[in-house]
């Protein structure tokens, strides 16, 4: 186990040999993700379950299994089939349906096998066979020798198009790591962050004792998904439900209080900056900031917590997520509330009181 510490960032690096882990403590900092290089064999070895389970299986062309995934899409190649190759996605994930492969046949019967050769002399990723559908041998030899993986799936093409369009969407996803503690509450994704010291995993750690779940701790990833939709999760699986208590050292969440009190990953719907009461600073006592914070080009809703001795933060932090659930079906408290201050102001009471000299409040 090495450690080093950075004296002017007061920056902290655990590194350990064996899992090769680093791990960063200290202060909110962004880091944005390289583009992650995908190759069809990467896109083979995805652990993939149920619903989202692609299953694919390399019939042909595995030495081109290095080949990379540069876009996320998918293309039907039955004009480029035609001899149509003005705008040819050539670099797309090719899909071979039914009617793709009826014509095939069809090409080869009457000897029309340029067409074949055009279409597979481009440098194209892979090319995917639905309904567990079986290319011809003159079709695999072409492919063959270009070196093209030939991929074949059990899955009908629609389906097989909207799973994979789904992992694309996970996989292209931008990415960055926050420094932070994301906790579930009432169902509501809340990304607690702040200067390090502040109390957040502590405030999570009574969260979790209150039946709510932890996402992770000090780092977690977000991902942009579908343009509008920011999800985050722990940046490493070994460590993410682990919890560093001051005082007490590293926890296992889910030895200390089961699996029910975990969640691999969760939507960020609030981030709750927590911060040391500052005197000078006004903070909002109504409600009606509207203050956001920018998460991959997403507005996220933000609350700025301070902290002091004496306040009950998970409890303010529980209040939060049920009124940020009030706001998503329509209802806003602090507007309400001026409703009725406005209500009242017009009022025949309030206009007494307001002409009489006398002091009622």
């Amino acid at each position: 186990m090495v450690l080093k510490r950075l004296s002017q960032n007061k920056l902290f690096f655990y590194k350990c040999s064996y899992w090769n882990i680093v791990l960063t403590f200290d202060y909110l900092y962004t880091i944005h993700m390289s583009d992650k290089s995908i190759t069809v064999l990467d896109l083979l070895d995805l652990d993939l379950k149920g619903h989202n389970s692609l299953e694919l299986h390399c019939i042909a062309g595995r030495a081109g299994l290095a080949r990379e995934l540069t876009v996320s899409d998918i293309n039907r190649p039955g004009l480029a089939l035609c001899g149509f190759y003005e705008a040819f996605s050539f670099e797309r994930v090719q899909l071979f349906g039914r009617g793709e492969v009826a014509y095939l046949e069809k090409l080869e019967a009457e000897g029309n096998v340029d067409a074949i050769k055009t279409f597979l002399s481009y440098h194209m990723p892979c090319v995917v066979f639905s309904h567990s559908i079986n290319p011809s041998e003159f079709f695999v030899s072409l492919a063959e020798s270009e070196e093209i993986p030939i991929l074949q799936t059990s899955l009908d093409s629609t389906e097989f198009s909207q799973r994979l369009l789904r992992v694309f969407s996970e996989l292209f996803a931008p990415k960055k790591t926050m420094h932070g503690v994301f906790v579930e509450v009432y169902g509501v994704g809340i990304l607690l962050t702040g200067s390090s010291g502040v109390g957040k995993s502590e405030t999570a750690l009574e969260l979790v004792e209150r039946g709510h779940r932890l996402v992770a701790d000090d780092i977690v990833e977000i991902r942009c998904v579908n343009g509008n939709t920011i999800l985050g999760q722990g940046a490493n699986k070994l460590i993410s439900h682990h919890m560093e208590i001051r005082g007490l050292g590293i926890i296992d969440i889910s030895q200390l209080y089961g699996v029910g009190a975990i969640r691999e990953q969760k939507e960020v719907q609030i981030v709750v900056k927590l911060e040391s009461w500052d005197q000078n600073k006004i903070y909002d006592r109504i409600g009606n900031g509207g203050l956001t914070v920018d998460l991959l080009g997403v507005k996220i809703p933000l609350i700025e917590i301070p902290v002091k001795p004496g306040r009950n933060l998970p409890i303010i932090i529980e209040a939060a997520a049920m009124n940020e659930r009030l706001k998503s079906m329509g209802y806003f408290s602090a507007k309400e509330f001026n409703k009725n201050i406005l209500r009242w102001i017009e009022t025949s009471e309030a206009q007494r009181a307001y002409n009489s000299s006398e002091d009622l409040y």
